[in-house]
């Protein structure tokens, strides 16, 4: 095999592998999500478990901290779907990429609306979207890294 045909064999094996991460991330979310909220307290627990060394090291309260903590681990939630979109799709723009995350965002916190158990927050919907935001910002500096001519984007349009 040439360079000039290993070359867009290997973006494309990038692609694939990073689709691949998001759709199997994508299903960890949902999972995680759409769990009723009493299986869902002992997957999450762990922001209460951070809230209460908090507010046991007098740094803040345990409402206040839990609060905090939770829009964190939103954000959090969302940086990898942010990174590997353009990764996956290396044409996609930062709006895109952005839209896209709050999108999904809105439909998770839609269907929590439909459950008894779940409840939908508009801050959970900033703090996904901020996180998408966030990992594509990242994933994009680092594509911006790669020498011109070894852009997938590049590559593909030549």
């Amino acid at each position: 095999m040439s360079s000039a045909t290993a070359a867009p064999a290997r973006a494309r094996a990038g692609f694939v592998a990073a689709r691949v991460s998001l759709a199997a991330y994508l299903f960890f979310v949902g999972f995680t999500v759409w769990l009723p909220a009493n299986v869902s307290a002992k997957v999450t627990g762990l922001v209460g478990i951070v809230a209460g060394w908090v507010a046991d090291a007098g740094i803040a309260s345990y409402s206040s901290s839990a609060v905090a903590l939770e829009f964190l681990a939103n954000v959090a939630l969302f940086v990898p779907i942010g990174f590997l979109l353009p990764l996956a799709w290396p044409r996609l723009k930062l709006w895109q990429a952005v839209l896209i995350g709050g999108v999904m965002s809105a439909v998770i916190e839609s269907v929590q609306g439909l459950m008894p158990s779940r409840i939908p927050a508009v801050s959970d919907l900033i703090a996904n979207t901020g996180g998408t935001l966030v990992g594509a910002l990242v994933a994009l500096m680092l594509l911006s890294l790669l020498p011109r001519g070894r852009r997938p984007a590049e590559r593909r349009a030549a």
